[in-house]
């Protein structure tokens, strides 16, 4: 059985950075596309970012690109989201998620597996 264990959210100033890591065992992680994913109360899980399996492409949404970088090591079976310049907007709870055979990257129902999130809160 797959599992994806986040870890490093928590309470940050506006403007300040985080890295997230989120940890996989039960699967041939580099065999896997990974994705970021975050949701607050009461919105929708929005795409946030995602790394093919190989880490050769990487993707991002719109309202964090250039401030947040994803990125992977296979040989711990670890990705991470560093994040910078962050805003109040970004207070959610972020989900690392875990696909094969991902078409469109952005798209929840792509991925096969998911972490149960950590906690961001961004004070202003």
């Amino acid at each position: 059985q797959v599992q994806l264990v986040e870890s490093g959210g928590g309470l940050v100033q506006a403007g300040g950075s985080l890295r997230l890591s989120c940890a996989a065992s039960g699967c041939t992680f580099s065999s896997y596309a990974m994705g970021w994913f975050r949701q607050a109360p009461g919105k929708e899980r929005e795409f946030v970012a995602a790394i093919s399996w190989s880490g050769g492409s990487v993707y991002y949404a719109d309202s964090v690109k250039d401030r947040f970088t994803i990125s992977r090591d296979n040989g711990k079976n670890t990705v991470y989201l560093g994040m910078n310049s962050l805003t109040p907007e970004g207070t959610c709870s972020y989900s690392c998620t875990a696909g094969r055979g991902v078409g469109d990257y952005s798209q929840r129902d792509e991925y096969d597996y998911w972490g149960q999130g950590t906690q961001l809160s961004v004070s202003s």
